[in-house]
């Protein structure tokens, strides 16, 4: 039986800044009333009424309220919205299949993007459902530079660049790191979300190369948020050495760097490296990290980690470990594809969840106090039969049934509350909340103001809102069978919008909003 949220008085709550005392009577926009409401910020969780008015929370009371809309939340969470910080499908499809498990912010910063403000024009243009934003792109300038073309903010453009190996293995000149610089710099200037360090695809970067964005980033004051340049348990090139080169740069310049799916990029030796993480930050060094509920990642199989003669032994992995579609490689067809489809996207298992070991490894980083939740979402693709991949961007929904994905791509946020919350009882209800909302906020809130009115359930903070039910919500993707919206979310709201009433998504709400920092006129 669900423990009964205890209740907090009124005087508490107001001492909490949780509602105002005038407003306790108005008639409200829309009311979510009777469910367990729970704030991370301040630890409030009771059984309470939620009154919004101009897209704003503007009440949080037990008292009791009205609304020209009703929600009734009676046995389900109301909580802020999840917020994907690690976010690579961009299109229509994905920010839905994104809604239906309770995200209302998508953020790409690990790739990043570039130029940026060709992106958010075009994000602007599609009529998305959630909020949206992206940081300035490193692979991208490299992918320029090196190729003597201009940026295509496009998945496209990367995926093609997987047929050169300058830009992934080769030191910049000078010339060639001052442009990769500006740039980086014109991201920036461009309301970039800080710099997206994709490492682990160009690995044959210069330290001096990440230590001067390093240098940028605490300049600019803003974040870093890099994919490791190595993923080997062994050493020379280990991940534990990749991590360690993120944390002296950080605690040379002083920058805010961020580690991506540090359980995927760690592999085997999760225990030794987040501990060192731990250790920085107990000594005030600026590092965050983020991680993922799966054993398995999602990348282009020509990547750069796949290759070299010991990369099988360093990695624990052979061609068994790749999946194309629902099946899994052989040698031959790794050989294949890496050779003439480099760019083709396969499904990566390099942890097994049903065994306890490798799954000890994963629970050691989703658990960690320290570290937010990010899903690394991919794109939904159409794989024909001859394996080629094409992404979808169109507008159907359900969306086709023959397109393919990582489940983490529509279940991620799911799957904590479904596998850590109800059913192995390794994280509170509050906590999980607290590393799918509140934490990734207070990632970029020091920089994007946007992100202090997110991840909270106050007065005054913006309206993006998830109504759950905690007995059924749950991921429903599979490795094999991904295409599965998630359930259990009976509503989300955008911006004041409602975009999932009732279990069903309203396809014509375009409430999301760009997430951008101030831009240099």
């Amino acid at each position: 039986m669900r423990k009964r949220a205890s209740l907090v008085s009124t005087a508490t709550a107001l001492s909490l800044g949780l509602f105002s005392p005038f407003v306790l009577a108005a008639n409200f926009d829309l009311v979510i009333l009777n469910g367990r409401v729970i704030d991370p910020e301040t630890k409030y969780d009771a059984i309470a009424n939620v009154g919004i008015k101009d897209n704003k929370i503007v009440s949080v009371t037990t008292d009791s309220i009205t609304g020209n809309k009703v929600i009734d939340a009676t046995g389900k969470v109301v909580a802020p919205g999840f917020i994907d910080v690690h976010a690579h499908g961009q299109n229509l499809g994905d920010y839905r299949m994104q809604a239906m498990q309770g995200v209302t912010t998508m953020l790409e910063l690990e790739s990043g993007i570039l130029p940026i403000s060709d992106w958010y024009a075009a994000q602007g243009s599609k009529g998305l459902p959630l909020n949206y934003g992206a940081a300035a792109g490193w692979t991208y300038a490299r992918i320029a530079t090196f190729s003597d073309t201009k940026p295509v903010a496009s998945i496209g453009y990367f995926q093609k660049a997987q047929s050169r190996s300058d830009w992934k293995m080769d030191i910049a000149t000078p010339a060639q790191e001052s442009q990769i610089m500006d740039y980086i710099q014109q991201g920036l200037d461009e309301g970039g979300l800080g710099i997206g360090i994709n490492a682990g695809y160009a690995p044959g970067h210069g330290q001096k190369e990440y230590f001067k964005l390093s240098e940028l980033a605490a300049e600019q004051n803003v974040a870093t948020y890099t994919h490791v340049r190595y993923a080997s348990n062994a050493e020379p090139q280990s991940s534990f050495e990749a991590v360690k080169e993120l944390v002296g740069n950080a605690a040379i310049t002083g920058a805010h760097m961020h580690i991506c799916h540090i359980n995927s990029t760690s592999l085997k030796d999760i225990d030794t490296i987040l501990p060192m993480v731990n250790q920085a930050q107990e000594r005030g060094i600026n590092v965050t990290i983020g991680a993922y509920p799966w054993g398995a990642a999602s990348t282009v199989v020509g990547a750069a980690m796949f290759s070299g003669e010991h990369w099988r032994e360093n990695m624990g992995s052979t061609a068994e470990n790749f999946q194309l579609g629902k099946d899994r490689m052989t040698e031959e067809q790794l050989a294949d594809y890496q050779a003439n489809k480099p760019g083709t996207f396969i499904v990566w298992h390099f942890l097994d969840e049903n065994n306890k070991d490798d799954l000890a490894k994963l629970d050691a980083s989703i658990l960690n106090p320290n570290v937010l939740i990010e899903s690394d979402e991919m794109f939904w693709m159409h794989i024909d039969e001859e394996g080629h991949i094409s992404n979808y961007e169109g507008d159907e929904w359900p969306l086709p049934k023959d397109l393919f994905s990582h489940p983490r791509s529509n279940g991620t946020f799911a799957k904590v509350l479904r596998v850590y919350v109800r059913e192995r009882g390794l994280l509170s209800m509050s906590e999980a909340i607290r590393k799918m909302s509140l934490m990734p906020a207070q990632l970029l809130e020091d920089f994007v103001p946007q992100m202090k009115r997110k991840g909270r359930i106050q007065n005054n903070m913006d309206a993006d809102i998830v109504v759950f039910d905690p007995d059924t919500i749950a991921d429903v993707g599979t490795y094999q069978d991904p295409n599965h919206p998630a359930v259990g979310v009976h509503w989300l709201l955008v911006n004041g919008q409602v975009v999932v009433n009732n279990t069903e998504l309203d396809t014509q709400v375009q409430a999301g909003e760009a997430i951008r920092r101030e831009q240099k006129r």
